[in-house]
Order: C-alpha cells, then structure tokens, then sequence
C-alpha cells in the first residue's frame, strides 16, 4: 500500500536531531507516511543512525550520497524516491517544527503547494540571530516586491506539494535560491498557493549550515538576490 505523504529529509551533520525528528513527525502525522533520509555521507555518522532505524522500520528509507552534495540535488533524489501522492520537505534541526507538518498536508487539494512562513501574520522568526532574523526579513520582503509574488515567505524551505506538480516544474540552483526558484515558477504556471504561519526556532542541536560565518551567510544573500534579478528582469517559465 502506497503512503499518502513522503517527507524528505535533507541531512549533513544532524546526528543528534534525525532520530528526533523522525519520532517527531511520526508522532504528529496520522495519514500514511514514508520518510526518506538524503544524507549526504555525513562525517558525524547521521546516516548511520538512519540506517539503524530503518532497519527497524520499513516507513523509513535511507539514501545515502557518497561524492554528492547539495541542499537541491538532495531534494530532486528524495523526490524521485517519493511514493506518496503529497511530498513535504524541512530542515532537519528542529527550525521547523513537525507538529506544523499536518497542517501543511491538510489543505494540500484546495492548493497545490501549501508552504510554511515566517512572513504572514501569526508566523515569526525566533531563531538566535537578530542580524540573521533582520536581513532575512528585508530580502524576502525586497524580493516578493521586485518579483511581483503572492508569497511572502520566498526562502521559506518549508514546503508540502502535490508530487505530480514536479512532471512540470523541477528544482534548480544551489541552495536556498531553489525556493526562490520554484515558487516564482509554480505561480507563474497558475499553480495555487498558500502561506500557513509557524514559528521558525532556533536550532535545537549542532550547527547552521548557512551563517556559521559571516561570509557564508554574505555569499547565501548575493545568490539569492541574484537570483530574484535574473527572475524578474530575464523571466523564468
């Protein structure tokens, strides 16, 4: 029997969140469920863990990337792997919390892409960094505006969709940009969307992946913007 619902789950160095967030999501999920783990060869042994529990249950598969990286690419192999008619992607660290999960699902049929925000009212960012939490805030508010978007959360990464939606629409760039991407060519396609508010806290266990430096998080915000200008000034279909 086919589950209703594949959750992705991008992993690199999240040995001490994954068995967590896995109990986490099944414990707040009630429909059929598949849970696919793309770890990307962790030095901390995260799929190691993975493995462990999937040994114990079938619900869970584990794709483990041996000279492969990339926060998108990742996504795109647990993607192809999904069975459920609905597909749902997060971060790993608990930024997102699972109970929110349910509530994206649930008006997946009514829309075709239901995503988790920051931005929309009863949404907030709590995460540690007020630098972080201010710049994030702009751009995403910038961005909306120069592109002309509906969603307001464009870095969200926090997304349920229909699974048939990616016969038309693929994901592509290098890390967060992905987002940005694929909800700017999901509304152009006429695909519906909506925004449904959550908390992002901060990361319960390790480190973040994407300001760990300043550079880092510097280097993050220029693809984004250019992604946003190639967007709105070159088109995307």
């Amino acid at each position: 029997m086919k589950p209703k619902i594949s959750v992705i789950l991008p992993t690199y160095n999240e040995r001490e969140n994954i068995g967590r967030l896995v109990e986490g999501i099944f414990r707040s999920v009630k429909d059929s469920l598949q849970i696919i783990v793309v770890d990307d060869d962790s030095p901390d042994g995260t799929w190691k863990v993975v493995q462990e529990i999937a040994e114990r249950d079938s619900r869970v598969r584990l794709l483990r990337r041996v000279g492969r990286r990339g926060l998108t690419s990742a996504l795109m192999e647990g993607i192809s792997l999904a069975r459920g008619k609905i597909v749902v992607w997060m971060d790993c660290d608990f930024s997102m919390p699972p109970e929110i999960v349910p509530l994206l699902v649930r008006e997946i049929g009514a829309f075709d892409i239901v995503v988790g925000s920051r931005y929309v009212e009863g949404g907030k960012d709590a995460r540690d960094s007020r630098f972080r939490i201010l710049i994030s805030r702009l751009f995403d508010q910038l961005g909306s505006l120069i592109l002309q978007s509906p969603v307001k959360d464009i870095t969200s990464g926090f997304v349920a969709t229909k699974k048939e939606l990616f016969d038309s629409i693929s994901l592509s760039g290098e890390y967060g940009d992905y987002c940005i991407d694929f909800l700017y060519k999901a509304v152009r396609r006429g695909f519906k969307v909506k925004e449904i508010p959550y908390t992002n806290m901060p990361r319960w266990k390790g480190k973040t992946k994407t300001n760990s430096n300043i550079f880092k998080f510097l280097k993050y915000g220029w693809i984004y913007t250019l992604t946003v200008l190639k967007l709105r000034f070159c088109g995307g279909s």
